[in-house]
């Protein structure tokens, strides 16, 4: 029987620091990984000396996307799901001040972060964003490794291109699902929602109680993010000198309504009466917000990238304070449901690497995503919910990545609450409509991104060298 791969929800729904997830997140993951193999080879004792070199996408805009001190912290051992963050510009000057490390918390080295992270512009063949660690042992022999971080935190070694998949590296679903067709008639056949049927697939990976802690985990930080952002003032870092604007934008929609933390706030705003263009701004804010926090090496979810953290938990929000003010955690638990299988049939078929596609990778998969868990919880069938699928991407096809400075804020902060707006939209369009009759499927909506990442031009993949990136200049922000 066919072995497919098994893309959990917990896949495309991580915990994990800004600002990027192929870019930072992806490359710490890579850096926790060498450190294992090294255990596993019993020569991590022997280091002596340890080189960074990032190629490609992660070289052109590494510095943007902190790729550098990603991969540094994930060598000295930290998590980016558990790290203490208010502590990372300390560790890292400490670092850049002594050129010292201590190799995964356990053995400390030489280690100057300006020569021996090493930023080469020509790209792997394998995939854009490629990162390759070397050890050199007391004994004088070297140890290499390189890995690539194709979207999402996903890391990969380049011999799994072509590696016999068997039962270690992928369970088997017992609803094994490449495409929306597919996840149709499963639907049809068990007669179940999309929900019930991921449900059921990620019980065969996890007990219920554990899916439910995992999913709480997920919508905490979610929440954290958006109140986080919503109240914190100033200018990001990185040079472009962005005012964040999630604050001033709060500010003037919560007035002078008391609470006291992100439960409280939530609460408050769902007591809160709103018209048409502040519900505009309500989900602009949440988007916003979420990005704003990314920006800032903040802790944010992918969604499914961090890039485009900002849609998904702004439609989530949108939902439990504007269309069901009675919503329960059970809601937002069948939406991440919905919402990663649909992420996961873009990575199946597609790609959610801006590397790989553009921004339609990352905004447009987010915003599909999103258009497909509202389209749930608001009543849609199966059908709507892939019809709005399939409109929110529609509507960002060819969407390129050209961020200003290499940096995941201009104009990638903006366009998360675009994704959001057109969620919505996408998914009122769909639920108004008669899904048997649609003309353009998921897949083929699919299938036509792939192909227009293919076609894309280099310069508008994550690499700063067209577009935006190059029209406007850091000197004239």
């Amino acid at each position: 029987m066919e072995k497919r791969e098994c893309i959990s929800v917990f896949d495309m729904l991580k915990i994990g620091v800004g600002p990027s997830s192929s870019h930072t997140l992806g490359p710490w993951r890579a850096a926790q990984r060498w450190i294992e193999e090294l255990k596993e080879k019993n020569i991590f004792n022997q280091v002596k000396e340890i080189k960074v070199d990032l190629y490609g996408s992660l070289s052109l805009t590494g510095k943007g996307h902190a790729t550098d001190i990603a991969s540094i912290l994930g060598l000295c051992g930290f998590d980016p799901v558990t790290m203490n963050l208010t502590k990372l510009d300390e560790i890292i000057e400490t670092i850049t001040s002594f050129k010292r490390l201590e190799l995964n918390g356990e053995k400390q080295i030489e280690f100057d972060p300006e020569t021996q992270v090493i930023f080469n512009k020509n790209f792997l063949d394998f995939h854009p964003n490629g990162i390759k660690f070397t050890a050199s042992l007391e004994n004088g022999k070297t140890s290499t490794a390189t890995f690539y971080s194709i979207g999402g935190g996903f890391v990969v070694k380049e011999e799994r291109k072509n590696a016999k998949i068997n039962d270690e590296v992928f369970a088997q679903f017992p609803f094994s699902i490449e495409k929306g067709t597919e996840l149709l008639a499963f639907c049809k056949q068990e007669n179940k929602n999309i929900a019930e049927i991921v449900l059921e697939n990620e019980k065969s990976l996890r007990s219920e109680e554990e899916i439910h802690k995992g999913l709480e985990d997920i919508w905490k930080v979610m929440l954290e993010s958006m109140y986080e952002g919503c109240h914190t003032d100033g200018i990001l870092p990185g040079g472009l000198k962005v005012q964040r604007r999630a604050h001033g934008m709060h500010q003037k929609l919560i007035g002078d309504r008391k609470y006291n933390n992100p439960q409280e706030w939530l609460e408050v705003i769902r007591n809160t009466e709103v018209k048409f263009r502040e519900i505009l701004k309500w989900v602009s804010c949440y988007a916003i917000s979420v990005n704003e926090v990314n920006a800032s090496l903040g802790r944010v979810v992918t969604a499914p990238t961090n890039g485009s953290a900002g849609t998904v938990p702004a439609v989530m929000m949108y939902y439990m304070t504007i269309e069901n003010h009675e919503a329960t955690f059970e809601h937002l638990k069948e939406f991440m449901l919905v919402a990663g299988e649909i992420g996961s049939l873009f990575k199946k078929g597609a790609t959610i690497s801006a590397a790989m596609g553009g921004c339609q990778a990352e905004i447009g998969v987010s915003s599909s995503m999103a258009a497909g868990g509202l389209t749930h919880l608001l009543g849609g069938s199966p059908e709507q919910v892939l019809m709005a699928s399939e409109i929110a991407m529609e509507h960002h096809l060819g969407l390129t990545c050209d961020p200003i400075g290499g940096l995941v804020q201009v104009p990638c902060i903006e366009r998360n609450a675009m994704g959001a707006i057109k969620a919505i939209n996408a998914a009122e369009i769909a639920l108004d409509s008669d899904a048997s009759k649609a003309k353009v499927p998921l897949d083929k909506v699919i299938e036509t991104m792939w192909d227009t990442a293919k076609d894309m031009n280099s310069k508008y993949k994550e690499t700063s060298e067209g577009g935006l990136a190059v029209r406007v200049n850091m000197s004239d922000c």
